[in-house]
């Protein structure tokens, strides 16, 4: 399990929609206008890049995009995409594979969370956190078991979808994963937070104070 999306790189959008209608679309797309002018982004797991063209529509321009994503065919849909004149390096890579010296002033990780069994969880969260400048912003959005009302129906529907993704041999979560203690304890200062599709999808805005 590498968490790879090849298999459905050309229907992920369709069948994402097909279930959470725009939802998943909306949680990212509320948080960009948090993402400051001339700013340096770091994107892990941006899947088939439409959210370039959405980023492209409030910067047309100024910003270093570094767009980290491990399936080929989801990358090079996403480098069709008519992000303006930002500048944009694609990197085909898992993002626990990925290295820099450079320090972000912001960090996008939709639905990546979700993916990983815990070990790796931690790990990526570290590593990240690391390419996050003080002061910096990391926007994430994923599937939430926060709130106690209907959460029997959002379990069916999580477990569901690992047991789908796992007969596709994509994902190796068997588990949803809560990351509010690891920003919790890293001291993030939480600065916006959504819920949608009935709060089973959560969009945070969190600031790196350190």
């Amino acid at each position: 399990m590498n968490n790879n999306y090849d298999k459905i790189a050309n229907h992920y959008d369709t069948l994402s929609r097909l279930v959470f209608f725009k939802s998943q679309v909306n949680a990212q797309v509320d948080q960009l206008h948090h993402i400051p002018k001339n700013s340096e982004v770091l994107i892990a797991g941006g899947g088939t890049g439409w959210i370039l063209e959405e980023i492209a529509k409030i910067h047309p321009g100024g910003l270093k995009i570094v767009y980290v994503e491990i399936s080929a065919k989801m990358l090079a849909l996403s480098q069709k995409r008519d992000y303006k004149n930002n500048q944009v390096e694609f990197v085909n890579l898992g993002i626990e594979n990925f290295n820099t010296d450079v320090l972000f002033d912001v960090v996008l990780t939709p639905f990546l969370f979700d993916n990983f069994a815990e070990q790796r969880a931690a790990k990526v969260f570290e590593q990240l956190n690391s390419y996050l400048r003080g002061g910096g912003q990391w926007l994430i959005v994923d599937f939430s078991l926060d709130k106690g009302v209907g959460n029997w129906w959002k379990w069916l529907l999580l477990k569901s979808m690992y047991s789908f993704f796992k007969l596709l041999g994509i994902v190796e979560a068997n588990q949803l994963i809560d990351m509010d203690p690891y920003f919790l304890n890293r001291g993030y200062q939480i600065l916006e937070q959504r819920f949608y599709y009935r709060d089973f999808i959560k969009a945070v805005i969190h600031k790196k104070i350190k």
